[in-house]
């Protein structure tokens, strides 16, 4: 449910209208709209009467909310949510890179690779520390030591950066070392880690998992954000279908749905969206055609002895020419990168 106050409603009434709600155990969260403050109250408001409310002094309208998330929803929310990232943003107007490599595999090859993150123009480093695979004995990342590496790396080259944590228990040095913490795939129904990251003050990158809908998403951007913690960014990173051709089956039709159901940025992954190097860029490309406010694309100076996800990560110069596509694809359709 929310309140619409009116537009010239008084401080005074804005808070009568929270303590009423605050007396019926329901959390409030203010939110300014183009011209009135609107109050989104979470909580059982199944067996609220509207009228109670509308007769208060100050209050315009009250609507409820039919989608079971509430905060995430346009509804609540009709601006789009801009979430900046170092000198980066996401949402708005602007495309956002991130770029790196899948696994922090020595500090030498982040620094390498950040280095030429910074010369592409793109401000965000992307690397993982933690890394949750399929096998018990392929390379499970170099944890807090990597998280170390790639934060001196980002700061050498003034890049922010981003990395994946797995468990609650790995927030705490994230914390320290990241600008932008990423929730995989595998972990997006982790609820016990979304809340925790409810209660941080960092932005979230959290992707869409390979089997889940996009309400299911939306549901898990909403554990966090009723923690209080409203910057969200959603990753669309490619669904499981039957088709086996391609890793995943990047699923483009969401970026625009996303937009109209969720006022949170979108950014798409294409690396794990399919899986196969040469075929990333078209996906990219297609992305921000739909509307992608960012692009999160798997880099590295030796793909094919990379440690991790080796054939779906591009080359110095194929990520060069993608940015190079980008830019004339956003202008299109009246963005910047």
């Amino acid at each position: 449910m929310i309140i619409i106050m009116e537009q010239n409603a008084t401080t005074e009434q804005v808070q009568h209208v929270m303590e009423r709600l605050l007396e019926h155990d329901f959390d409030v969260h203010r939110s300014t709209g183009a011209s009135q403050l609107v109050l989104g109250v979470v909580g059982d408001t199944q067996s609220v009467d509207p009228r109670d409310y509308e007769l208060l002094e100050g209050v315009h309208e009250v609507i409820r909310i039919s989608e079971p998330y509430k905060l995430a929803s346009r509804t609540f929310k009709p601006q789009d949510t801009i979430v900046k990232v170092g000198d980066a943003t996401f949402g708005g107007k602007k495309v956002g890179m991130i770029a790196g490599p899948c696994s922090i595999e020595s500090r030498e090859q982040i620094r390498k690779i950040a280095k030429f993150v910074k010369a592409s123009g793109t401000k965000v480093l992307r690397g993982g520390a933690y890394k949750p695979r399929s096998s018990p004995y392929s390379f499970q990342g170099m944890g807090e030591e990597g998280l170390k590496y790639l934060r001196e790396a980002g700061d050498e080259n003034g890049l922010a950066v981003v990395s994946e944590v797995m468990d609650r228990v790995d927030i705490i040095p994230a914390l320290k070392y990241v600008d932008l913490i990423q929730v995989g795939a595998r972990n997006m129904q982790n609820f016990a880690l979304l809340k925790e990251l409810g209660k941080v003050d960092k932005p979230i990158l959290l992707k869409r998992g390979m089997s889940v809908t996009l309400k299911e998403l939306l549901m898990a951007a909403e554990y966090i954000m009723a923690g209080g913690n409203h910057n969200v960014i959603l990753c669309e990173r490619g669904i499981r279908t039957f088709e086996n051709y391609t890793r995943n089956t990047l699923d483009i039709s969401a970026i625009p749905v996303l937009h109209k159901l969720t006022h949170l940025p979108v950014v798409s992954d294409p690396s794990h969206g399919i899986g196969i190097r040469d075929k990333v860029a078209p996906m990219a490309r297609a992305s921000v055609a739909a509307g992608a406010d960012g692009l999160i694309i798997e880099i590295h100076y030796d793909p094919d002895n990379a440690l991790s996800d080796g054939a779906q990560t591009l080359f110095f110069e194929q990520y060069e020419q993608l940015v190079k596509e980008i830019s004339m694809i956003a202008k299109a359709v009246g963005r910047t990168v």
